[in-house]
This record gives C-alpha cells, structure tokens and sequence, in this order.
C-alpha cells in the first residue's frame, strides 16, 4: 500500500510539472497557480 502511495504522489507531481511547462497557454495564471498546488499536495503526500 506503501509503494502505491508514493507513486501516486510522484504521479501527481509529474501532472503539476507538465501543468507549469505548458505556460504558453492563455490561462497562464491559473495554470501557474494549479501546477504549484498539484506539485506540494505530491510532496506533502511523499513526506507523510
């Protein structure tokens, strides 16, 4: 359950980092914004 914990967490900090590459989008704010949220909520869950 461990392992699958962890690569859920690497998961979602991969998506935020693939968020903020595409910041040539109009929304680039947001993207931004959602991109950081999505890489800390990965990193907290790695650290718990």
């Amino acid at each position: 359950m461990r392992i699958l914990k962890k690569t859920f967490a690497v998961c979602l900090i991969g998506f935020g980092l693939g968020i903020l590459m595409v910041i040539l989008l109009p929304f680039t704010g947001w993207l931004f914004l959602l991109g950081i949220v999505i890489v800390a909520v990965g990193l907290m869950w790695l650290t718990c």
